[in-house]
C-alpha cells in the first residue's frame, strides 16, 4: 500500500474515536481489523485502496478462516472492513464497496444439549411435601412429558388441562395450538399442583402455574427454581428449561424414528428445525458403531 493508501486508514481511526466517538477498545479492534487488511493487500501488492475489488475481500476472508479465525471472528472483521470502505465512499475515495456482498464462511451448526434418560430421571427424581416445590416437580414433568417451550408453560391456563383424557392445549409460535399428550408421571405430578393451588392462587387467577403472589409465574422464576432442582441433585449439568425439550425430542426420536411425529409435537413450522434432533440421534449411533463395529475400530498402537 502506497503513503496515501495507509493516511486513510490513520484518518478512519481518527474519525472513529472523535466522530463517532467509540471506545478504545472498540477502536482498537477496528484497528487490528483493517490492519489485517492492510497486511493482506501488502501481500497481493495492491498500491491502493481502489484496487481492492470484491474477490480480493472473499480471498481476505478464506485466508483468515485458513489460519484458523472462527467464521464469527471473520463476520466481525468484514464488517469493520464495510464500514472502513463505506468512509471511504464518503470521503470520495471509493464509489462502491466491494465487501458489501461477501460474507463470512458458515460455522458448524451447534447441536443442542440434552440429558439422557438417566440424568433426567435422577433430575425429577425427588418428592417433597412443600407447596411451591410440587408445583415446580409438575412444571418440570410436564417440560419433559409434552416438550413444552418456557413461554407455552408459563402461559398454560386451568382451561387448558384435560387430565381425564390427558391431554393440553397449548398455544405456540405465530400463535397456532396444538393438542399434546401428557405422559402418567406429569399426571400425576400436575393432580398434586392443583391440591396446592387451590390454597395459593389468586381466586380470579386463570393461570395453571403461580408464583408466591398468587398469580401468573414468570419465565425467570421458572428458570430460578429448575436451576434449584437441578444443584439439589447433584447432576453436575447447567440445567435451563429449553433442556427439557430438547430432551424429549431427542428421546422420543431415538425411540421412534418418526420425524415428522416429532415435528408435529414440537410445533415446529418446518421439519428442517426438528432435523437437527437427527444429527444428535447420528452421533449416538455413530459412537455405537465405533465401538461395536469390527471394521470401524480404530488399530491401536503397538
Amino acid at each position: 500500500m502506497n503513503a496515501g493508501a495507509l493516511a486513510w486508514t490513520k484518518g478512519f481511526i481518527k474519525h472513529l474515536r472523535t466522530e463517532r466517538r467509540l471506545s478504545g477498545l472498540t477502536a482498537g479492534s477496528y484497528t487490528r481489523d483493517i490492519a489485517a487488511l492492510t497486511a493482506f493487500c501488502d501481500a497481493q501488492k495492491l498500491p491502493d485502496w481502489k484496487s481492492l475489488d470484491s474477490q480480493y475481500v472473499r480471498v481476505f476472508a478464506a485466508k483468515q478462516h485458513a489460519r484458523g479465525l472462527s467464521p464469527r471472528s471473520i463476520q466481525r472483521q468484514l464488517s469493520a472492513i464495510r464500514t472502513f470502505l463505506s468512509y471511504l465512499i464518503r470521503e470520495g475515495v471509493l464509489s462502491s464497496n466491494p465487501a458489501q456482498e461477501v460474507r463470512a464462511p458458515k460455522g458448524a451448526k451447534r447441536l443442542p444439549h440434552t440429558l439422557d434418560a438417566d440424568q433426567m430421571s435422577k433430575l425429577l427424581d425427588f418428592r417433597t411435601a412443600e407447596g411451591l416445590g410440587v408445583r415446580d416437580k409438575a412444571m418440570m414433568e410436564l417440560l419433559y412429558s409434552s416438550g413444552l417451550r418456557l413461554q407455552e408453560l408459563i402461559s398454560l391456563d386451568l382451561t387448558d388441562l384435560d387430565l381425564a383424557d390427558r391431554t393440553l392445549r397449548v398455544t405456540g409460535k405465530g400463535n397456532k395450538t396444538r393438542i399434546l399428550p401428557i405422559g402418567r408421571y406429569a399426571v400425576e405430578a400436575t393432580k398434586a399442583w392443583l391440591k396446592e393451588r387451590a390454597a395459593i392462587a389468586a381466586i380470579d387467577e386463570a393461570a395453571l402455574f403461580v408464583g408466591r403472589n398468587g398469580h401468573r409465574i414468570g419465565a425467570r422464576a421458572v428458570q430460578l427454581r429448575i436451576d434449584h432442582w437441578a444443584r439439589q441433585s447433584g447432576l453436575g449439568v447447567k440445567t435451563h428449561p429449553h433442556l427439557f425439550r430438547h430432551s424429549f425430542a431427542t428421546h422420543l426420536l431415538e425411540s421412534s424414528g418418526n420425524l415428522r411425529g416429532v415435528q408435529e409435537l414440537l410445533g415446529h413450522a418446518n421439519i428442517s428445525t426438528t432435523q437437527v434432533y437427527t444429527h444428535l440421534d447420528f452421533q449416538h449411533l455413530a459412537r455405537i458403531y465405533d465401538a461395536s463395529h469390527p471394521r470401524a475400530r480404530r488399530k491401536r498402537s503397538r
